[in-house]
């Protein structure tokens, strides 16, 4: 299915994530079009006319009293690419350098941007090849993307390297195989490639989607965990929970209560330990943090993250929009409360093998005795806890100055979104321990399960027997998370 052109309505996650991991043609709209063109006369005009123009007839940061002559522009919009080029690290990976091309067309179709046409066309033509320029992983405070975004722009320019099927070449030959080449540089192309926040949007699409990924597989978990456990659900009762308006609280207690409808319940006490508890407060707060980031990033995709920009009466002006600190702070946000609940899942693990809590054998092993049964599961589970607990710990809030005090803050927003995505690496992991050690208590427990519980539970044990002798248990956490990976989503 062809995607719609860039430029006719605002850009949801969903289709930024489709349109990135599509691999078909990319078009902007007639009126994406119309507006660019006329953003571009605006730059034309103001580039020539005698007042300063921030980095297009003048020097940028601490070299802005610099003045460049009109037939210099292009020329200085070359250099203003070259000598910024100075990210280091290995390359991300090969869909990072096409999300930075789709980024960077959802914004300038808005049209003060300016990038010229024949550049935003070669774009489209970049990524309909197949082609993603490279972007080195380390370089960029937030402040604009700069420095990786200058080599992603070389690759776009055909003077840097590019992905091509999983191999890296450089561009000057692959643009020669697929039989394209760069346009001369627009009086703003320079700025317009290398200078916006687009590699702070590839990345925190990139992180969001991962959470929603992780967030469903610990639902999931959760849910098998209340089952095995047989916890008390009497606290998912919504008169309960519609006494505090909690974000998400409620949603999350109706999920879990309405999911659990047909799976025996013969509750042992009163109320139980916290992790089961306060389920629904800590699941419905990391959903309500991820449903905020989720709409801070569809804010900043679609809005034009340059300076200086055309304005709709002809003049020009700074902006600060390059930063992001809204974004960084949402990416904090979730980082924070998928901490949280990964607290909750080591806990019912526990509880879990407990007998005098759970009312089923010690450490889940049937056979008992010296058996460790799943008890060795705690050590990694907490040590995928120390992991997620580590990349929560906030990133944005020790920048250090540059370029001689004139650009003295900055929010790190590329940090933000690799360490959440680096969370989400052990957090989905944890999700498959939990997974693994309640599928394990429903075993034991031989009751009667609901339809979603019985499709979780039936999902892992097409793909992982159940304990009985001792046996290597690391390959089955990995084998749980992708099940829940495929699965969760469809309970």
């Amino acid at each position: 299915m062809t995607a719609a052109p860039i430029g006719e309505g605002r850009v949801t996650l969903a289709a930024f994530a489709g349109l990135v991991a599509g691999g078909g043609p990319v078009r902007l709209s007639p009126a994406a079009r119309e507006r660019m063109s006329a953003a571009l006369a605006i730059v034309e005009a103001r580039a020539a006319g005698p007042d300063p123009v921030y980095g297009m007839n003048t020097g940028l940061g601490a070299k802005l009293a610099e003045r460049i002559p009109a037939e210099d522009i292009p020329a200085f919009q070359r250099r203003f690419v070259l000598g910024r080029a100075v990210a280091a690290g290995a390359p991300l990976p090969e869909a990072t350098g096409r999300a930075v091309a789709i980024a960077r067309l959802v914004s300038a179709a808005n049209g003060p941007a300016a990038l010229s046409l024949p550049m935003a066309d070669h774009l489209c033509a970049l990524l309909e090849a197949g082609l993603s320029p490279v972007v080195p992983e380390f370089g960029s405070i937030g402040a604009a993307d700069l420095t990786q975004l200058a080599v992603w722009a070389l690759g776009a320019l055909g003077e840097g390297e590019v992905w091509r099927a999983g191999e890296i070449l450089p561009a000057a030959r692959a643009f020669a195989e697929a039989g394209i080449a760069a346009p001369p540089l627009g009086p703003r192309d320079g700025l317009a490639l290398a200078s916006h926040a687009g590699l702070s949007v590839a990345l925190a699409a990139d992180a969001l989607g991962r959470a929603r990924t992780a967030l469903d597989a610990a639902k999931a978990a959760l849910l098998l965990s209340y089952a095995g456990y047989d916890a008390n659900r009497a606290i998912l009762a919504p008169e309960v929970n519609a006494l505090r308006p909690a974000p998400g609280q409620a949603e999350a207690a109706t999920w879990l209560r309405e999911r659990l409808v047909g799976t025996a319940h013969a509750p042992r006490r009163i109320q139980e330990a916290l992790s089961f508890r306060q389920a629904a407060p800590v699941t419905g707060a990391a959903e309500d943090a991820l449903a905020r980031a989720v709409a801070v990033w569809e804010d900043e995709a679609n809005g034009t993250p340059d300076s200086p920009v055309a304005l709709s009466d002809g003049s020009m002006a700074s902006t600060p929009n390059f930063h992001a600190p809204a974004l960084a702070l949402a990416l904090e946000g979730v980082s924070l409360a998928m901490a949280m609940a990964g607290q909750g899942a080591v806990q019912r693990m526990q509880r879990m093998m407990s007998p005098a809590l759970s009312g089923l054998p010690r450490d889940l092993s049937p056979e008992g005795g010296a058996a460790a049964g799943m008890v060795p599961l705690q050590k990694t589970a907490a040590a995928l806890l120390a992991e997620i607990r580590r990349h929560a710990q906030p990133a944005i809030l020790d920048p250090a100055p540059v370029s001689e005090g004139v650009e003295d803050m900055a929010c790190l927003t590329p940090l933000a979104a690799r360490k959440l995505c680096d969370q989400m690496r052990a957090f989905r992991l944890l999700a498959g321990a939990e997974a693994l050690v309640a599928a394990q208590a429903i075993d034991l427990r031989s009751g009667g399960l609901g339809a979603p519980v019985a499709r979780l539970h039936a999902a892992l044990r097409d793909r992982i027997p159940p304990l009985g002798a001792d046996r290597p248990l690391g390959p089955d956490i990995d084998t749980a998370a992708r099940t829940l990976d495929a699965a969760a989503g469809e309970i």
